[in-house]
């Protein structure tokens, strides 16, 4: 190494800190990173950082780091030369000749996360999103936890995150002699961003520093006094602790548990953060003396707490068992808080040395732990790739292939999600392959529905155009109008989400809906004419049609669900003898036909009434009509409430007698979107269960089929399976028995 170092003649300063960067190294990478620095060097002179840092000092600084979250050797490169890409000329082909295609992936994957640069600080500063259409304010932490998945969504490979972190917390050391407005602002964008990324990754020791950094900057005086208190405290607290420590090793000893045992360090920020969570005093928190036990098994956790429960007085709701019942980060370990004899608490934290490895290297710390004193609940699927991503972190060490690590770490690509920007720089997350048009939906439906145009980066683009991360969108509109049907042409490819998909039909299904009204309140309106009756109620007589308003009743009349003889009849409201009501079918019962039983007369003419059309087993009555026998309705039927009102006198009880190789006549009514082929897919429904079909009618209106179907069944369990059946035929809305 010392050979190295001289050839490439750093300084002095530069050569110690080239030792400790190589730390665990081969022989063959130590002199990569020797040239590395080299490099950098050259490139980076005596030029400054916008915080007034020497550009190679925050790049030795940021690799010390790198290596102590002990990364390997690309890492620590791409560490050195994070800022080739403003200061080499020809970057990429140099970095990718001179050290691999990885560390040249790592630079450049640094450099495109430069990019959101003043989306964070944004967002940490908290203002308003700026004026435009359909902008609201902005939720702070909402977009911070977007723009932390942004930040993760934009990189092929992880290390490039964890990069980004290392020079955060270089950046905030540097200021610490440094106060002022930046070192407020960047604070603060640690504090809101990366502090809980770092946490979310597991990297725990990453996460406190910049927390504790953050919290120093923003809150001195706050942040004095609570070390000035653990100051203060010191010598007892310690005294406290190494009694503590020594009185369990010799009990754990005597049980033949062998284990490490140590005063655990608590954080200013940590405190700050329970006692105000809390609304507790700094005496009140449990933990400010703690041990922690590591142990060899999992069933020497479980002695260890035996022991430290028999020595010491627990504290009642201050044990947690997070081995049996791991949390989501999968962070496992047993916390309790005890009273000694004196009164004062103790925390103690017990487990095994690999689930140690596991919260210390970054594998299972407080993911999501009370970020900002309480968790932003993230999509599963992101979960779940953030659990495979601390997974990789802790097999690393169990592949022996580096290269086998890339891939696996290239696998894990947060790839179904996208983030664009609007022109207020508001982050918007849209699922891969949405197109510009998706976006403007994202935004407000109403802005989706009067979208004409749409430019990407300042550029014109067709509204199919698929977006792309960190793309900043702005959506060219009209004063107002409509959707094209074009955009629900799959071929055409305008929409990727469902939502806007949806958005679209409702609009199209409105503009139906009002224009079967219109067509509905004319023929209402017409037949009011012709009665005489244009003085009526709208709202009653829809009503006594057993409808709930009167819209009800002109789309009912619009869809020929509610005939004009119905609608008659409701207007007399039984003033005047009616003909017999309903219609009846023309294929009569056979006097003696036992098909539908009358209850208390026998051998009647009975006959199904075509407005309802009964099946078994329906629940049936029956009304004795003039010169035309009994007619049989279902009980809900709105004809058979109408006439049973007038004249309740007629009306009979009627059940279904024996229906040996009987067939009924059913009404269908099916909707759907309009498209070639839509009737013969339903009509192919109906061939293959067997299903006579003696009436159909079809009518589209604006792209939707309404289609109603007389068919003839023996039974209603073969309706069910049929309405499921029609149901499943793509495109089909509605599918019922009318």
């Amino acid at each position: 190494m010392v050979s190295v170092v001289h050839s490439l003649q750093p300084s002095s300063g530069e050569a110690e800190t080239l030792s400790r960067l190589c730390v665990g190294l081969p022989a063959a990478a130590a002199v990569r990173a020797a040239e590395a620095l080299a490099l950098a060097r050259d490139a980076y002179g005596d030029k400054e950082l916008g915080t007034g840092e020497a550009i190679l000092q925050h790049a030795l600084g940021m690799a010390l780091i790198v290596a102590s979250l002990d990364l390997d050797a690309d890492a620590r490169i791409a560490a050195l030369l994070f800022a080739a890409n403003d200061h080499v000329t020809d970057c990429d082909e140099r970095l990718k000749v001179g050290f691999g295609d990885t560390v040249a992936g790592l630079v450049a994957g640094l450099h495109r996360l430069g990019s959101l640069r003043p989306l964070t600080r944004a967002a940490a500063g908290g203002g308003p999103a700026g004026e435009g259409a359909a902008e609201p304010r902005v939720d702070v932490k909402a977009q911070a936890e977007i723009l932390r998945k942004m930040l993760l969504a934009m990189v092929d490979d992880i290390r490039v995150v964890m990069l980004r972190l290392a020079s955060r917390v270089q950046t905030l050391r540097f200021l610490n002699a440094r106060p002022g407005p930046l070192r407020d602002e960047m604070a603060r964008e640690s504090q809101l961003i990366y502090a809980p990324l770092a946490n979310r990754l597991g990297i725990w020791h990453v996460k406190w520093e910049l927390e504790d950094l953050a919290f120093r900057y923003l809150e001195p005086e706050t942040y004095k006094r609570i070390a000035r208190m653990l100051d203060e405290k010191r010598t007892e607290r310690e005294g406290f602790i190494d009694q503590a420590v020594a009185r369990l090793q010799a009990e754990l000893a005597a049980s033949g548990v062998r284990a490490e045992i140590y005063g655990r360090p608590k954080h200013i920020y940590s405190i700050w953060n329970k006692m105000r969570g809390k609304d507790i005093d700094f005496s009140e928190v449990y933990d400010v003396r703690a041990v922690r036990i590591i142990v060899d098994e999992v069933k020497d956790c479980y002695t260890a707490l035996g022991i430290v429960h028999h020595l010491w007085q627990p504290i009642h709701g201050e044990f947690d068992d997070y081995i049996s019942h791991p949390k989501g980060n999968f962070y496992r370990s047993l916390h309790t808080a005890v009273e000694v004899e004196d009164g004062r608490s103790l925390e103690v934290q017990i487990r095994t040395r690999e689930m140690h490895e596991h919260a210390e290297l970054g594998v299972a710390a407080h993911w999501r732990y009370k970020e900002s004193g309480k968790s932003v609940k993230a999509g599963g699927a992101y979960e779940d790739k953030i659990s495979w991503l601390r997974q990789l972190l802790s097999w690393r060490d169990e592949i022996a292939d580096s290269a086998e690590w890339v891939q696996q770490f290239k696998r894990a690509a947060l790839d179904d999600t996208i983030y664009v920007l609007t022109p207020q720089d508001k982050v918007i997350d849209l699922p891969r392959g949405a197109t510009a048009l998706d976006f403007a939906y994202r935004l407000h439906t109403d802005l989706g529905h009067r979208c004409r145009g749409a430019k990407i980066d300042g550029h014109m683009v067709p509204l199919n155009t698929a977006l792309a991360n960190g793309q900043r969108v702005e959506i060219v509109t009209v004063k107002s109008g409509g959707p094209s049907r074009d955009w629900l042409n799959p071929a055409q490819a305008y929409l990727a989400t469902s939502r806007a998909r949806s958005k679209v039909k409702q609009w199209f299904a409105a503009q139906d809906e009002a224009e079967l009204l219109a067509q509905g309140r004319s023929l209402v309106t017409r037949e009011l004419q012709r009665e005489g009756q244009t003085q009526s109620n709208l709202d009653e007589l829809a009503v006594k049609l057993g409808l709930k308003s009167a819209e009800a009743l002109f789309l009912a009349a619009a869809r020929g669900e509610i005939g004009m003889r119905a609608i008659d009849t409701a207007l007399r409201g039984g003033a005047e003898p009616l003909p017999p009501e309903p219609e009846i079918q023309t294929k009569k019962s056979r006097a003696g036909d036992s098909r539908i039983l009358v209850v208390g007369v026998d051998k009647l003419l009975t006959q199904v009434g075509t407005c309802c059309k009964p099946m078994p087993p329906d629940a049936i009555v029956g009304f004795v009509t003039r010169g035309k026998g009994i007619s049989i309705h279902r009980v809900e039927c709105i004809n058979f409430r109408n006439m049973a009102a007038r004249n309740p006198e007629r009306v009979i009880g009627a059940e279904w007698g024996e229906q040996s190789g009987a067939v009924y006549p059913v009404d269908l009514v099916v909707d759907a979107g309009d498209r070639q082929g839509l009737l013969r897919d339903i009509s192919d429904v109906l061939s293959r269960e067997k299903i006579n079909v003696t009436a159909v009618r079809t009518q589209s209106r604006g792209g939707i089929a309404h289609m109603s179907f007389v068919v003839e069944l023996s039974e209603k369990g073969i309706l069910q399976r049929v309405l499921s059946l029609l149901h499943e035929v793509p495109g089909v809305i509605r599918a019922e028995r009318r």
